[in-house]
């Protein structure tokens, strides 16, 4: 008799690639973009998974359980803060690093802060930079307080901890 080979109904992704620095998911528009960071990361031993745009995002992130996450800002139907934003609301994902790659202005790194972005990186960016931040993130240490030439604050783990609560 025969043997039949059953599917899994979804893609197998581990928690821990071996070998690796972890799993990535980019979220950008851009397919060149896309494209342009997954290169970098694989380069360097991350796993990555890409998404279109954050609606994309939301419904990737429970499956592939990612280690870091990078948004762009402005992308159709659900953009990075408010895919950032209900990131953070869900509590099943609301501890994941989460990194804003994007052309960097007052009002995006305003919007970043209050939706509780872990880092910011400004396009266009050096390669090294990229890997620098998403590694550190990957590790889960707090970034620095300019990413990329970008003020940023981190406004999650001990400097959040840190602050009183008046504020």
């Amino acid at each position: 008799m025969g043997k039949t080979r059953t599917r899994p109904l979804r893609p197998p992704y581990a928690r821990r690639v071996s070998g690796a620095y972890g799993r990535v998911l980019v979220v950008d528009d851009n397919k060149v973009i896309r494209q342009l960071i997954r290169v970098n990361l694989e380069l360097e031993g991350f796993e990555v998974v890409t998404a279109a745009d954050g609606v994309e995002c939301l419904d990737l992130v429970h499956e592939v359980r990612p280690d870091v996450i990078t948004l762009d800002v402005v992308m159709p139907r659900l953009d990075g803060m408010q895919t950032a934003a209900r990131l953070r609301a869900d509590p099943r994902t609301g501890h994941l690093p989460v990194a804003v790659i994007s052309a960097c202005t007052p009002p995006e790194a305003e919007s970043g802060s209050a939706a509780a972005v872990d880092a910011f990186l400004a396009k266009p960016f050096e390669p090294s930079e990229l890997i620098s931040m998403v590694r550190r993130l990957a590790r889960k240490e707090l970034p620095s307080a300019s990413e990329g030439g970008c003020e940023f604050e981190d406004l999650r783990g001990a400097g959040a901890a840190e602050r009183s609560p008046a504020g």
